[in-house]
C-alpha cells in the first residue's frame, strides 16, 4: 500500500548548484538536507519541505520551459510570496482558478515551473 510521498525530484543544469541553493534556500527559504554520503559526489542537493523532500538533481540538455511538470508548494500567505518574488524580478504567471484555493506560478532560474498555492 502506498502511504505517502517521500520525495519528488526536479533538475537543474550540471554545475548550477550554487545558483540553485541561492534561489531555493535563500530566496524561498527552504532548508537544505544533507544527502547520504553514497550520493554526495553525484551533484545536486536535497531540500526538506514539511514532511517531504525535494531532490534537486543535475542534468544537461533539458528544455525545462517546454513542460507543464511542476511542484506546488503550499503556503499560508500567498500575497507575501508574490511580493518577495516580484521584488526579485521573478515573473508571476496567473493560474487557472480552482475553487477553494488561491495560486500562481513562476519559473525558477533554470526554467522549472513552480506553483505556490494557498487554501482559502
Amino acid at each position: 500500500m502506498i502511504i505517502g510521498l517521500h520525495h519528488a525530484q526536479i533538475t537543474i543544469p550540471k554545475g548550477a548548484e550554487d545558483e540553485g541553493k541561492k534561489f531555493y534556500c535563500q530566496l524561498l527559504g527552504l532548508q537544505e538536507k544533507e544527502k547520504p554520503k553514497s550520493l554526495q559526489g553525484r551533484g545536486g542537493f536535497w531540500l526538506q519541505v514539511g514532511e517531504s523532500e525535494v531532490h534537486i538533481g543535475t542534468e544537461n540538455g533539458i528544455d525545462r520551459l517546454k513542460t507543464k511538470a511542476h511542484l506546488a508548494y503550499q503556503v499560508d500567505d500567498l500575497s507575501f510570496w508574490r511580493g518577495i518574488l516580484e521584488r526579485n524580478d521573478i515573473h508571476i504567471i496567473e493560474s487557472v482558478p480552482i475553487q477553494g484555493f488561491e495560486r500562481f506560478e513562476f519559473r525558477d532560474p533554470f526554467g522549472n515551473r513552480v506553483e505556490l498555492i494557498q487554501v482559502v
